[in-house]
C-alpha cells in the first residue's frame, strides 16, 4: 500500500486555527488544539487543508477513527452547524468543500458525509 500524501503546511494549520477560533466540534476555546482529520487516515483521509480541523484533546480522542457525522450524532453535537461552518471556513480560505455550495446541500462529495435533509446550517 502506497503512503498517503500529507500536505498541510504550518501556515495553513495556523489559518485553520485562526478561522475556527476553537475546537471545530464542541467550540471549546482550549489552547491545546490538535489536528483532527475529518475523514480519518485509517479510512483514506490525509492531513490536508480540506480534511483537517482543530479539535480539543477530548473530541479528538473520542472521535478517534469514526466517521465524523456518525460521531457527531452519537455525541449529540450539531451536525448541520459543523458541516456548514466547515464549508464556510474553507470558503473563507478559498477552498470550499466539494459538492457544498450555499449550505443548503450539506453533502460532502467523495467522503460519504451528509447531513439530514431537513438540517439547515447555523453559522
Amino acid at each position: 500500500m502506497a503512503r498517503a500524501t500529507h500536505d498541510l503546511r504550518d501556515d495553513e494549520w495556523i489559518a485553520l486555527v485562526d478561522a475556527w477560533g476553537a475546537c471545530a466540534y464542541c467550540a471549546s476555546a482550549t489552547t491545546a488544539l490538535q489536528r483532527d482529520c475529518v475523514l480519518p487516515i485509517s479510512r483514506g483521509g490525509r492531513y490536508t487543508l480540506t480534511n483537517v480541523v482543530p479539535a480539543c484533546r477530548s473530541c479528538n480522542a473520542s472521535k478517534c477513527n469514526t466517521e465524523v457525522t456518525v460521531w457527531l450524532r452519537r455525541k449529540r453535537l450539531d451536525e448541520a452547524a459543523f458541516l456548514g461552518r466547515w464549508n464556510a471556513v474553507l470558503a473563507a480560505l478559498d477552498r470550499p468543500v466539494a459538492g457544498v455550495s450555499d449550505g443548503s446541500d450539506l453533502g460532502v462529495e467523495g467522503i460519504g458525509i451528509s447531513a439530514p435533509k431537513s438540517a439547515s446550517p447555523t453559522l
